[in-house]
């Protein structure tokens, strides 16, 4: 399966914090699965660090390569996204999850994610 993890899935992972359930961890690490981290959510992570809303070691270089170090892909956005995203109904209001939620439509994913507002848009989630 192709997982794509939200902003706040591929945090948890990356710093082990307990919000993240023992099933979720066990579906990123299952080698049959292939984990994808969007560039949105990387653009996401610079932003907040930049903005002092989020520490995070050695900061965005810390989060890129722990991305890498996990064996985890990086998402390219490209124009297919960037049209789904014009397309999709205005239910959720982040920029950054709409970019997420329009990748994982286009690229056939399923989303890991906790956001409610998530999984009122028509797309596989867990």
């Amino acid at each position: 399966m192709d997982i794509l993890l939200d902003t706040c899935s591929a945090l948890w992972f990356l710093i082990g914090d307990e919000k993240m359930s023992m099933s979720a961890r066990d579906i990123i690490c299952d080698a049959e699965n292939k984990v994808y981290v969007s560039i949105a959510s990387v653009w996401e992570v610079a932003i907040k660090i930049s903005i002092n809303k989020l520490d995070f070691d050695s900061g965005i270089n810390g989060f890129i390569n722990a991305i890498e170090d996990n064996g985890f892909l990086l998402l390219i956005i490209d124009t297919n996204d960037t049209k789904a995203v014009a397309n999709l109904p205005f239910v959720h209001r982040d920029p950054f999850d709409r970019m997420l939620i329009a990748q994982a439509i286009t690229h056939n994913m399923t989303i890991m994610t906790t956001d409610t507002e998530i999984v009122k848009y028509n797309v596989s989630y867990i």
